[in-house]
């Protein structure tokens, strides 16, 4: 079995770790677009050009399904990706945790990139699984740039500047970017600062995973012997894991499981 992820950049880390702890025999291949991100401030015809061009670099390593472990690409490309590649190679796209965030009841807030806070997209999820709920959109800019580049003191503010944006009642936070899954912990931090009660973050990096293993009629085995290989692609070249993704447990994780280590 192998699973293909792509994103702009490290962001599929946090879905392909899900992966790897799901089913830990499962070859990855991990596909994205140091070149030509970000993508958040390209068109959507751009986001989708590049998009295909990292799902077909990682389509030519025949794997049994596609995530698109990036919201923007999700957003903008889906339907190409999936006209491009179904039915041979499942693709499976991420979407924002808000309808479980918003079964709770509770005031919840939106943590998502600027591009992404407000825009019709993300109203839409809003009005479809959210309707009446009290939701705050707060956008983070700088902060998936930060993650990407693991710089710690940047992550700092950013996550700071929008914890600041975050009223001290909600105590409920969707990650709206799969970069912000790699600091969860830090944001799970700065906002409990703000208020007594313990904060919930809803990322969408498990959902996806077991998604992909549904598609292909594979359940979860967590306790499978790792026994396939890892392959990173960056913007198509064949490489190590950039040293960024070193910085966070998930980077750690996946190479570790690498049967090379």
């Amino acid at each position: 079995m192998k699973i293909a992820l792509m994103d702009s950049g490290i962001g599929l880390l946090a879905a392909a770790a899900a992966v790897r702890r799901l089913r830990p025999d499962a070859g990855l291949v991990l596909s994205s677009d140091p070149d030509g991100m970000p993508w958040g401030p390209r068109t959507p015809e751009d986001v989708t050009a590049h998009a295909l061009a990292v799902a077909r670099a990682a389509a030519a390593h025949r794997p049994d399904a596609l995530i698109v472990a990036c919201n923007t690409a999700s957003v903008h490309a889906l339907p190409a990706l999936r006209a491009a590649l179904e039915p041979g190679i499942p693709v499976i796209g991420t979407v924002p945790a808000i309808k479980p965030a918003a079964a709770g009841g509770a005031p919840f807030a939106i943590w998502a990139t600027p591009a992404t806070t407000g825009s019709p997209y993300q109203r839409g999820l809003i009005r479809d699984f959210a309707a009446g709920a009290d939701v705050t959109e707060v956008p983070c800019p700088g902060l998936a740039d930060a993650v990407q580049q693991a710089d710690e003191a940047a992550i700092d503010r950013a996550v700071a500047a929008a914890a600041a944006l975050t009223p001290p009642s909600v105590r409920t936070v969707v990650l709206g970017c799969t970069h912000y899954e790699l600091v969860a912990e830090r944001i799970r931090a700065a906002l409990q600062q703000t208020g007594a009660a313990p904060v919930v973050l809803h990322g969408s990096a498990e959902a996806v995973a077991a998604q992909a293993l549904r598609r292909i009629g594979s359940a979860p085995s967590p306790a499978a012997t790792p026994s396939s290989g890892l392959t990173v692609l960056l913007s198509g070249r064949t490489s190590a894991l950039p040293d960024a993704a070193l910085a966070y447990v998930e980077g750690r994780l996946l190479e570790a499981m690498s049967p090379a280590h």
